[in-house]
């Protein structure tokens, strides 16, 4: 598909991806992502809970939370990947964000996963201090599904209540079959990931046959991106069974586009319209 001319040209500069596989997996881990520089007005705490998380407040009180979980394709990243665009949210709406380490693929298994993330939600609610009303669950990619699963065995288990999920270029479904290829993460990536996981419905939250009862959700995605399909009928079936979710497919934008330059015109457009969505959710 054809790519923004912004982004094409960013890409054009960048090295090839390589193929994703068990070699190459070994290489690319070590390369995870340092804890972030200091903010200043910003609070690091790194957490050694249930399942590791690093939490950054503001200044002054932030009763919400944002529970942020990277990407990776759930078989690599850290809980510092992609830290820039909560920490975008904790500076402009001042939020309390709690990025949590769950254990990755192929290591762990199914929805080994999900419950990783769940518990450190349930730790972070329980013990940082926060308004248990307003508790929002966002994630890039491979996050992006996990905070769906997290999202559904959260009204599952009805033992804690989320506010709002944030899906970003999400990894939603196991079945990997979209029409089509992307740049980025391609469809024999996305096989190795799911490979790696397994199944699971909490883990593949397309799977999911009941999609009521959730809270309100942002998604979008890249019209160029293997995840655009699987996020279009995520949407459309929570849309199918009368819930709330906004859907934003950027032309042009490939997967992780506004994570990878966030400076081109229309990452900053993707990135502005996510935050001012967060915001009006938070003051419901």
């Amino acid at each position: 598909m054809e790519l923004d001319a912004d982004l094409k040209a960013l890409l054009a500069a960048m090295p090839a991806m390589p193929p994703l596989n068990d070699e190459t997996l070994a290489q690319i881990r070590p390369y995870a992502a340092p804890p972030p520089l200091d903010h200043p007005g910003v609070e690091r705490q790194e957490i050694d809970g249930p399942v590791p998380l690093t939490v950054l407040r503001p200044a002054g009180p932030a009763p919400a939370l944002v529970f942020w979980i990277h990407g990776g394709g759930m078989v690599m990243g850290n809980r510092y990947s992609q830290l820039d665009i909560p920490l975008e949210w904790l500076t402009e709406l001042g939020v309390t964000v709690a990025s949590v380490e769950y254990r990755l693929a192929p290591e762990a298994r199914g929805t080994e996963l999900v419950e990783d993330c769940y518990r450190g939600l349930a730790w972070a609610v329980e013990n940082l201090g926060i308004d248990p009303a307003r508790v929002v669950v966002a994630g890039a990619s491979a996050g992006g599904g996990l905070a769906a699963g997290v999202t559904l065995l959260a009204r599952d288990r009805g033992d804690l209540a989320i506010a709002g999920q944030v899906l970003i270029g999400a990894m939603l479904d196991q079945r990997n079959e979209a029409r089509g290829d992307a740049v980025v993460w391609t469809r024999e990536m996305n096989e190795f990931g799911w490979r790696s996981v397994l199944d699971g419905t909490y883990v593949s939250p397309a799977l999911a046959e009941d999609l009521s009862g959730l809270p309100p959700a942002y998604l979008d995605a890249g019209s160029a991106e293997l995840f655009r399909d699987e996020n279009v009928a995520y949407a459309s079936r929570i849309w199918a069974a009368g819930g709330r979710a906004d859907l934003h497919v950027w032309t042009g934008g490939f997967h992780g586009f506004d994570a990878l330059f966030p400076a081109a015109p229309i990452s900053v457009a993707a990135r502005r319209t996510r935050t001012e969505w967060l915001g009006r959710l938070l003051k419901d």
